[in-house]
């Protein structure tokens, strides 16, 4: 990985780097420089703004230019970030994320690179680094020969804000929780199936610092986890549950994440078709999501309890596959009938959650890659926030967006539980009509959260992998969404 470094120089101009990033913002007179870029200008002879002009610079969020100093800076180039129009007040954190990573997507290849955006504060200046790492990030574990991509091997943020050493660190250690979930992500189910998931969980969360305990799919079946056990049944490669604890010998409050992780999703006998099914490696990013949560928490030693569930299985046809009508008894205690093998992860779940209460957490959020209706309805960058608490709905919503991550709350209106009746069992686990799937999904999730506990579901299925191109600091494919939220989640309930 990318490493980074914090230097408190107010000298861009003769810091000594391979490529040197600023921002610019847009007005109508042309780009102008950002604070961080200010004696750019005169050390480039007055030329800058002409220059960028010339190439069709606007300094729109996002724009990326790359302009060579010809000896006039110590940096032999120059790489300006466009920010968009000059806030009033001090710059929104998720457009110097955005800004850093772009430039640093742009820089892959260079060894060493500064960026100089505008860190006014600590927290601004961990946003710049977090963005910058980020950005760099790149995939290569399967190519052959020298990798393309080669990410910028280091980085200094020019910042002189106070305590800014502190929000690098932190920036680090989130970088590198997301990071682990997109590789976990983007690795091909050949190579990641759930006793292997479990295992890297067991590694790397003793190394974090995590108790793991990991049940088989013996002890899934004794203990009574009949969803996790009906949808791994049809594969070869069995399911897991693998509970993740962190303890702060301070802490006064506890929180619980449970994630899906269908390490592949065939759809089972509910066949999906081959378009939808290229792409199915991702469906264990809740999963994934929870681990590396559960992980930067621990490095970061927040005063807060902390335990993660990730409930693990290969959703995949076979002669012993559940099969559509079929009836499982759930860890909870109640009845589902199965109409539909593809609507999987929320079986999963219900087995996650009701074990996650038994913790008696303050707070239980599930976090998965749901439901297509999810992206039908939000779009693949925005997740759907559900809960039994509006508070805590709304909660999740602020927090994702502090950290950067697009989240809008949604309801669940309660005419829609009457679609889930079963006439052969407590619940069936898919709503006869297709609309308002999300909406349903959660009402299903909801029946299996005790009286009394505080539950949201976070539905991520379009922002967990990027079917498009790269963007901001955000990678085509695996992005370790929701990873942050987490983290940021359990910031709030620290002591």
């Amino acid at each position: 990985m990318t490493t980074v470094r914090l230097n408190s120089t107010d000298n861009a101009v003769s810091f000594d780097t391979d490529a040197l990033v600023v921002g610019v913002h847009s007005s109508p007179d042309g780009p102008v420089p950002a604070p961080g870029a200010e004696g750019l200008d005169d050390a480039l002879g007055g030329r800058l703004a002409a220059t960028l002009g010339a190439m069709g610079v606007k300094g729109k969020a996002g724009e990326i230019a790359k302009v060579p100093t010809f000896g006039a800076l110590s940096a032999p180039l120059l790489v300006v970030a466009g920010l968009g129009d000059a806030p009033e007040g001090d710059h929104d954190p998720e457009v110097l994320r955005r800004a850093a990573g772009a430039a640093t997507r742009a820089l892959a290849g260079t060894a060493r690179a500064a960026v100089a955006l505008p860190a006014a504060d600590a927290g601004r200046t961990g946003a710049v680094a977090l963005g910058a790492l980020l950005g760099a990030y790149s995939f290569d574990r399967y190519r052959t020969g020298d990798a393309p991509t080669a990410p910028v091997g280091e980085l200094t943020v020019l910042s002189r804000a106070e305590d800014a050493q502190a929000a690098v660190d932190r920036a680090v250690t989130v970088a590198e929780s997301v990071s682990l979930v997109r590789d976990l992500v983007n690795t091909p189910p050949s190579d990641l199936w759930p006793a292997r998931f479990a295992e890297i969980a067991q590694e790397t969360g003793s190394q974090a610092g995590l108790s793991v305990e990991v049940l088989d799919e013996k002890e899934l079946k004794e203990a009574g986890f009949g969803g996790i056990v009906a949808v791994g049944q049809g594969s070869a490669n069995p399911p897991r549950l693998v509970r993740l604890a962190y303890r702060h010998p301070e802490a006064t409050k506890r929180v619980a994440f449970v994630g899906k992780g269908i390490t592949f999703d065939s759809g089972g006998l509910s066949l999906k078709p081959t378009a939808s099914m290229d792409w199915m490696k991702s469906d264990m990013g809740g999963a994934g999501a929870v681990f590396g949560a559960l992980v930067a928490i621990a490095r970061l030693g927040l005063k807060v309890n902390a335990v993660g569930y990730l409930c693990l299985a290969e959703n995949m046809p076979s002669g012993t596959a559940q099969r559509p009508s079929d009836v499982f008894t759930s860890y909870a205690g109640k009845t589902v009938e199965v109409l539909d093998t593809d609507a999987e992860g929320r079986l999963v779940l219900i087995d996650g959650i009701a074990r996650a209460a038994e913790d008696e957490p303050d707070v239980i959020v599930d976090v998965a890659t749901l439901t297509g209706a999810q992206i039908v309805a939000l779009g693949w960058r925005t997740a759907g926030v559900m809960a039994n608490d509006d508070a805590l709905r709304e909660t999740v919503v602020e927090v994702a967006g502090e950290q950067g991550e697009a989240a809008w709350g949604m309801p669940l209106p309660e005419e829609l539980r009457k679609g889930l009746d079963s006439p052969v069992a407590d619940i069936a686990n898919l709503h006869p009509e297709r609309f308002g799937g999300m909406l349903t999904a959660a009402i299903f999730l909801r029946e299996f959260v005790p009286a009394g506990v505080s539950w949201a579901h976070i539905d991520m299925a379009g922002p967990a992998f990027n079917k498009g191109e790269p963007h901001g600091y955000t990678p085509k494919g695996g992005t370790g969404a929701i990873t942050r939220t987490l983290v940021g989640i359990a910031e709030r309930y620290a002591g």
